[in-house]
């Protein structure tokens, strides 16, 4: 009898389609409203957007909710972890650690329910009190997904399918990297390059996308941190920022500066706590040929200008704009963030010279706003809350004024930037039953 052989790639293409499944985790509340002809959508692939700057064009978002907020569409039980959901076409993709295993899932965004899922085991530990867990969010580039585990398990899968196309442990392959609470920089895509703040045995290096092969490896003395690399075209040349910097002694770190074609380093600007329990968790803001870096132990924040030659020099200094780890949003001239690691004010500094126009911190009903993060979206900034408050603020150099707030829910280190896609709202809620839930913003 003859054996009745099936191309590869019909198996891929039969699972690509599957129809997503329900799960014991999931519950589904609602349908969202339809979408509106009108409304500009578009992905948000990785924490920072589209394009590495926290802001989203998509339009028609619901400005104004019932006290009890916006209508939960589904929501899923998920395990530790700070690393945000990222979204594109039909794929949403989350990391966390479930039951001792790290658990990459993919759902389908509108229904929460789930395409694919795999998990591995994992040993978590803690510093200071605090639970490592996931905290480098998924990056999906095309029909690719890269996922950071937070001991270095670094992942390429299929988007569709959930294949794993290729993986590599970082510690083991070159060295743990010393990090308070494990690995939690993102990626970043650059051409055929998946480039990774490392650590370990060298600080930055790139990987072929496809194939996992080494491309490039840049040593430094400066570790890998929880900032996660940006890339930047500085006087029309491309180059990746990596603000870097890990768990040493005398604690060191700062910007570097890197021609992702040749791995070869321009600038080391050093900015980094005196303090050793301290990091540099903020990504880098390119504002044209400058970059604005912060940290919220000791130096606050630096804009730093390049040169044509690929030098950097200090153009102002903020010491009372100390992100802890909400990067700043630049827009029309200025910047905006948090300043604080504890006690925290909203603030906005302008850009060409460094002066502080306001600061606030931002008394609501139930509870003030903590440590925060911003995205800006729809002509307003959407703001979620320490505790678990989202609010939409009207930012401008003049002052902050609320134009809506909820309470979406009562819980702690409601850290991660809010997801914005197709008009839905994708927001981790962390402690006290954590989960992702799906929100309707639509108008």
């Amino acid at each position: 009898m003859k054996k009745l052989i099936i191309p590869f790639t019909v198996l891929v293409a039969n699972l690509a389609f599957a129809e997503p499944t329900d799960f014991d985790r999931r519950l589904f509340h609602a349908p969202p409203k339809p979408l509106s002809s009108e409304a500009v959508t578009e992905d948000w692939p990785r924490f920072l957007g589209p394009r590495h700057d926290l802001h989203s064009r998509e339009t028609k978002l619901l400005k104004s909710w019932p006290a009890d907020g916006p209508n939960r569409i589904w929501e899923v039980e998920r395990g530790n972890g700070h690393a945000p959901a990222v979204v594109s076409g039909n794929y949403l993709v989350m990391i966390h650690e479930l039951n001792g295993r790290e658990t990459i899932e993919c759902l389908e965004p509108e229904t929460g329910k789930q395409h694919w899922m795999h998990d591995y085991p994992v040993e978590l530990g803690s510093s200071y009190g605090i639970t490592d867990a996931p905290r480098s969010g998924p990056v999906i580039h095309g029909e690719l997904v890269f996922t950071v585990g937070v001991r270095g398990d670094l992942i390429c899968f299929e988007l569709e399918t959930g294949n794993v196309v290729w993986r590599r442990n970082l510690d083991e392959a070159y060295g743990p990297a010393p990090l308070f609470f494990g690995r939690g920089s993102c990626p970043v895509v650059h051409g055929e390059q998946l480039i990774v703040n490392v650590g370990g045995q060298m600080c930055v290096a790139s990987f072929h996308k496809r194939t996992g092969k080494l491309i490039w490896k840049m040593k430094h003395e400066w570790h890998a941190s929880y900032a996660s690399p940006v890339p930047a075209i500085l006087h029309g040349e491309d180059r990746v920022l990596v603000f870097a910097g890990g768990m040493v002694r005398p604690p060191t770190g700062g910007l570097l500066s890197i021609n992702p074609d040749t791995g070869t380093l321009d600038s080391d600007f050093p900015w980094r706590a005196r303090m050793h329990a301290s990091v540099n968790a903020a990504s880098p803001v390119v504002v044209g040929n400058s970059v604005f870096i912060t940290e919220g132990y000791s130096e606050g924040g630096a804009l730093i200008d390049f040169a044509p030659d690929g030098s950097s020099t200090l153009r102002w200094k903020a010491d009372r704009f100390g992100g802890q780890f909400t990067t700043p949003i630049a827009h029309e001239g200025y910047l905006y963030g948090v300043d604080g690691t504890v006690g925290t004010e909203v603030v906005c500094y302008e850009i060409a010279s460094g002066r502080e126009m306001w600061r606030d911190g931002i008394y609501l009903k139930d509870a003030r706003l903590g440590r925060a993060s911003l995205l800006r979206v729809d002509s307003a900034f959407l703001c979620i809350g320490g505790q678990g408050t989202l609010l939409w603020l009207d930012l401008n150099s003049k002052g902050p004024k609320i134009l809506a707030e909820t309470q979406l829910f009562q819980a702690p280190e409601t850290w991660g930037v809010p997801t914005v896609n197709r008009g839905l709202l994708f927001v981790n809620q962390n402690a006290k039953g954590s989960r992702l839930i799906c929100y309707d913003l639509r108008k």
